[in-house]
């Protein structure tokens, strides 16, 4: 680009001689020469040309240095292909609506409920819920893979290290409502829902300097109070899933067990005493699955 933006100058000022020249001759016409308003026109979109060339140059080469990291750290935690590098992220996010059978009555104005983010791009999302395993490896192998994902937090069982979450959050990580307590929700009164959900709003604001966006209800399970008392406290939409990741296998929501563009994932703060595996384990099946098909992770608050 710009190489055709300096000839295309090159050629403009030859024939900006050439008209002088020809003034000079038949006398001064001003219709033979440009005028200097359009010289600097030109002048301005060629510096905007080249500083564009200049600014995708950059960013080239910032995603050649990260996929190269990324390699090397691939390698260092036993996956056997480089995980994809994630577009950038849409100008305007998204317009997301509630799943087709998720509806609430009265649902309308409340924050939408979605597994799936709507994207043509070939991405999916992370996301962990509770907080119960600590494991100071999975924030390294994240890390030094550059994967984003999302947390969302239970109370009884980060309240016991909060300081883990404050690096998670340091990192650049978003950190997400998921209740006080982890009760089923349908089955509490308004008032009770409003204290697991709200309640958790203000720790979270109080412990990490952020009020939560979003919200995740145990299980996945919910009703209108559920929707209305978060919206009531700040809540901006509910994402679920469309598939759980485990050490040793993913479970699939959809008919056809595969991954769609803007698949939510789930997965969970869990280590050997809870399942076959630990956290790492656990992320080199997500990153096989997803790599493997094709699909890149992308930051969930991008585009939610």
């Amino acid at each position: 680009m710009t190489f055709r933006v300096r000839a295309a100058l090159a050629a403009f000022v030859v024939a900006a001689l050439g008209a002088g020249c020809a003034a000079e001759t038949r006398g001064t016409d001003p219709a033979a020469t440009p005028a200097a308003g359009t010289r600097a026109e030109e002048e301005r979109r060629a510096a905007e040309e080249e500083g564009a060339a200049g600014a995708l140059a950059v960013q080239a080469e910032k995603v050649r240095r990260a996929q190269a990291a990324r390699a090397v750290a691939a390698k260092k935690w036993g996956l056997a292909k480089t995980p994809l590098a994630a577009p950038p992220p849409p100008a305007a996010k998204p317009r997301i609506t509630t799943r087709k059978g998720f509806e609430v009555t009265g649902g309308a104005g409340l924050p939408p409920v979605f597994t799936t983010v709507p994207t043509k791009e070939k991405i999916v999302f992370l996301t962990i819920d509770d907080g119960a395993e600590k494991d100071p490896e999975l924030l390294r192998m994240l890390s030094e893979l550059r994967i984003p994902y999302s947390a969302f937090l239970s109370d009884y069982v980060i309240n016991d290290d909060y300081a883990y979450f404050e690096k998670m959050r340091d990192s650049g990580v978003a950190l997400h409502n998921h209740t006080l307590n982890h009760r089923y929700l349908p089955g509490l009164s308004y008032a009770q829902q409003k204290r697991e959900i709200c309640g958790q709003q203000e720790k979270l604001q109080k412990r990490y300097g952020t009020r939560p966006r979003l919200f995740r209800p145990p299980y996945g399970n919910y009703n209108g109070d559920t929707l209305r008392v978060a919206k009531s406290c700040g809540v901006e939409a509910v994402p679920l899933w469309a598939a759980e990741a485990f050490p040793d296998r993913m479970e699939w929501r959809e008919w056809d067990r595969d991954l769609h563009p803007g698949d939510i994932i789930l997965t969970h703060f869990r280590g050997k005493g809870a399942w076959k595996g630990s956290m790492p384990d656990m992320i080199r099946q997500v990153m096989r699955t997803v790599t493997d098909k094709g699909y890149a992770v992308a930051k969930l608050e991008d585009y939610v």
